[in-house]
């Protein structure tokens, strides 16, 4: 099943839609599912995300962006302006902008959600830091992030936000 539209629904079957390997510390991979750049109208983007098992996506906020997660396999915790909260199937987060949020998968499967983003743009951030993914595939071997990762984020959804943050270990939920 392809992706379909006309100015109006969009549906969009699986391993058809961009998808990127991620860097360390998150590992794993996203797929875009609806983009506000794929010229069918969305306001917002959305996708899916897998986060390796021992792996976590970054403390981080959005400036003007609002999103929203669903996870629908794997268990882990988030970190929402320093409250932990686990996470288990069926989990969904609402996060306003400028809420400060981190994703710990503590399971030993991937940790996988839903996303969706308003408005859009997290898509261009997946492409700019990630490597091409093709479903199906091997994943590689871990990799770094870009050098010029502050620059990728303040270009996207990030704003001036995550350069504010201090340099630390995040390896585990404090």
């Amino acid at each position: 099943m392809g992706s379909t539209s006309s100015d109006g629904p969009v549906v969009v079957g699986p391993d058809v839609s961009p998808s990127y390997w991620q860097p360390v510390p998150a590992n794993g991979y996203a797929e875009v599912r609806v983009s506000r750049n794929d010229g069918k109208g969305a306001a917002f983007s959305s996708g899916i995300q897998c986060i390796a098992p021992g792996s976590y996506i970054r403390e981080h906020w959005h400036d003007h962006n609002e999103e929203l997660l669903f996870f629908y396999e794997g268990t882990g915790c988030a970190i929402v302006d320093g409250i932990k909260h686990p996470i288990v199937p069926g989990t969904t987060i609402y996060l306003p902008p400028l809420t400060k949020h981190r994703l710990i998968n503590e399971g030993e499967g991937n940790l996988m959600m839903m996303w969706t983003l308003l408005p859009g743009g997290l898509e261009d951030f997946f492409a700019a830091i990630g490597r091409p993914r093709t479903a199906g595939e091997p994943a590689p071997v871990p990799f770094e992030r870009p050098v010029n990762v502050a620059e990728i984020e303040r270009d996207t959804v990030f704003g001036g936000a995550v350069q504010l943050l201090t340099e630390r270990d995040e390896t585990t939920a404090d």
